[in-house]
């Protein structure tokens, strides 16, 4: 193997990670499923973004992000985004558009 052969694969596999990280730092591998009303425990909440992900009881994982239509409930009513907190029990109500899931609503199980 030549130097700049050498070079020229250090430098793919660096890009090649610095890709995988990034991948795993906005919350891995997610899924999209039908529409439809789903149930499972909050994973992450990224509270800048608003933007959750949601691990359902089968093990799949969905990335949501609110839009100005997504409602959250608890107890009947509703509230806050700062409500949100990982580990909670939430049932979720989503629109799949394409490869994306919209929010259609959130509710708090606890």
């Amino acid at each position: 193997m030549t130097k700049a052969t050498f070079h020229s694969s250090v430098i793919s596999l660096l890009i090649a990670a610095v890709f995988a990280l990034g991948f795993i730092a906005c919350g891995g591998s997610t899924d999209v499923v039908d529409s439809g009303t789903y149930n499972g425990k909050v994973k992450k909440v990224e509270a800048e973004k608003t933007e959750i992900y949601v691990t359902l009881d089968d093990g799949k994982t969905l990335e949501l992000y609110f839009t100005e239509e997504t409602s959250l409930t608890q107890n009947g009513q509703d509230v806050e985004f700062s409500t949100l907190e990982k580990d909670q029990k939430v049932e979720v109500t989503v629109e799949k558009v394409g490869k994306r899931l919209d929010p259609i609503s959130v509710k708090i199980m606890e």
